[in-house]
């Protein structure tokens, strides 16, 4: 999944396969910038990862002369003004919110703690309710491969009043934005792409995908071993020893859902308060994150093209759900033909479904009326015109088609294919993509397609076995076509003592903060001021107050 919303999907700068996260799109931040970004990683089963484990980094307590990371844990962090220099956007929203960062170093390999480090970058408004105060809420907006430094001064915003009692604290990861890059030199800034209409374009995305991992293997392939969830969720641990914590609170979204998993897997005790948002159920997660959400993503494409065709006055694309779905068709098959010439870009059979793909993890109308101009502008190429694209559609092209958001795909691929397993053998693929393609044409094609982790190197350790029962907060929306309900109600059987609010008749990827349903809002906020989850699971209808 990814994974943070501007919450429009053709749109630049939502949770990450992604990310929520989620990956599809430019990315600049959480949910309120790239949640609707992560086509390939909100893109973002467990198909066997066959290597010796290395052991964890265990919670052994951080003043003991036994613990092998104390000088990690005990670190003094140098606070100081997040602002970069004066194009840095995020860094004047965080120093307006009264925002600090600090760097904080952790081990490449926890397996020799005395090695070689890296660096995570953290953001912190602190709590201004001292004597109400109860900790760190530690942030991740999904992918993977999302930032989350920038998150606080919104997610403040959304907690209301309870936010004055916690210190919220963005953690860019591993090899993510701020923290210690690790940039393959991709040409692209997601691996995210369509199969083709047969054999041959299949055959190029094989070629594509075995480039992009051996650019990787060549670049960086020195940090690729350290690359994974597990990584991360150590990382988490250092700094929230690092922020004087003996437990943190949790929100994760998308992608950041199965790290919250992965964290109170391996440091039991360790949580305190858990907000999961766009469900990752692990016996899903692998590299092929996309797999089975065919059919949420048709279901919000038809709810979008009845969007459209009621506003068919001001973009034109048909009064009724078919004539809209006729024009993505008839656009479809001229972009297999002959690539559409969009601007500098050339939108092709492979590239087209995606920029579909990445417009539909947001259920509100700006993000809609971003894919209605991209469908706009691509069907006035198809009819040969000269088209300048619409802003949105520009950064999204940028995204997929030019190399400026190479270090989100490369760490995006790099945590997913360090994580676990993919099939090697390319005929998978192909029968996978011809069974899917029967059913769904447009999302088959992508949801089911090869990816840099089918020539990656095996993962270093096994993935996590998830524990069986956590007391957390989940949240999903019943259309979500990236974490698809489904998951959520996997994880809540896996977890007896958790609840479940679900947000009903909402094609929504990230709902807290996000979506606007107050109904939503309230509980959590609720849960993260009493600490008390609801008696019973909870579902909040779409217009609910």
């Amino acid at each position: 999944m990814t994974g943070s919303p501007s919450p429009s999907p053709a749109a630049a700068p939502a949770p990450g396969p992604g990310s929520s996260s989620g990956a599809a799109g430019p990315p600049t931040g959480g949910p309120r910038r790239l949640v609707s970004r992560a086509a390939a990683g909100a893109a973002l089963l467990l198909v066997g990862a066959l290597t010796v484990s290395v052991s964890p980094a265990t919670a052994a307590p951080e003043g003991a002369a036994t613990d092998p990371l104390a000088r990690y844990h005990r670190q003094h962090l140098d606070w100081k003004s997040c602002v970069l220099g004066p194009d840095d956007e995020t860094g004047k929203e965080l120093r307006k919110a009264g925002a600090r960062c600090a760097d904080v170093t952790v081990p490449l390999d926890y397996a020799e703690p005395d090695g070689r480090t890296l660096t995570v970058a953290i953001s912190r408004i602190r709590a201004t309710d001292a004597g109400r105060r109860v900790g760190a809420l530690l942030l991740n907006g999904g992918g993977p491969g999302g930032q989350t430094i920038g998150d606080p001064p919104w997610v403040r915003t959304s907690m209301k009043q309870v936010g004055e009692r916690y210190d919220v604290v963005g953690v860019d990861p591993r090899f993510v934005g701020r923290s210690s890059p690790l940039d393959c030199q991709w040409p692209t800034g997601s691996f995210a792409r369509g199969a083709g209409t047969d054999r041959s374009g299949f055959d190029r995305m094989v070629a594509l995908a075995k480039d992009l991992a051996a650019r990787c293997r060549t670049n960086r392939g020195d940090l690729l071993p350290y690359a994974s969830t597990r990584n991360t969720a150590r990382d988490m641990d250092v700094v929230r020893a690092a922020l004087g914590e003996r437990r943190i609170s949790y929100l994760g979204y998308s992608y950041g859902t199965y790290l919250g998993q992965v964290y109170a897997t391996m440091f039991p005790g360790r949580t305190d308060r858990v907000v999961l948002d766009g469900v990752v159920a692990p016996d899903r997660y692998n590299p092929r994150l996309l797999r089975g959400t065919e059919r949420a993503n048709r279901r919000a494409l038809e709810g979008w093209a009845d969007w459209a065709a009621a506003r068919d006055g001001t973009y034109g694309l048909g009064r009724t759900r078919a004539e809209v779905l006729a024009v993505l068709d008839g656009v479809r098959a001229a972009a297999g033909r002959t690539p559409l010439l969009i601007g500098d870009h050339r939108v092709d059979e492979h590239v087209l479904p995606v920029v579909v793909f990445s417009g539909l993890s947001q259920d509100n109308d700006a993000a809609y009326a971003d894919l209605a101009q991209a469908l706009r502008d691509m069907r006035r190429a198809a009819d040969g015109h000269p088209v300048t694209p619409s802003p949105g559609f520009a950064d999204t092209l940028s995204f997929l088609l030019d190399g400026s958001a190479s270090a989100y795909g490369s760490a995006q691929a790099a945590i997913l294919c360090g994580d676990v397993a993919a099939p090697r053998s390319p005929d998978v693929y192909w029968r996978d993509v011809e069974r899917a393609r029967a059913q769904d044409p447009l999302f088959g094609p992508v949801t089911q397609n090869i990816g840099p982790c089918a020539f990656w190197d095996p993962p270093r350790e096994r993935p996590t076995k998830i524990r069986d029962d956590l007391p957390a907060l989940l949240v999903n929306a019943t259309g979500d076509p990236r974490t698809v309900h489904a998951n959520a109600l996997t994880v809540r059987r896996m977890w007896p003592s958790s609840r479940l609010v679900t947000l009903r008749d909402a094609d929504q990827h990230a709902v807290y903060g996000v979506f606007g349903s107050a109904c939503v809002d309230t509980r959590v906020n609720s849960y993260l001021a009493t600490g008390h989850l609801p008696p019973t699971d909870v579902t909040c209808d779409r217009d609910s107050k």
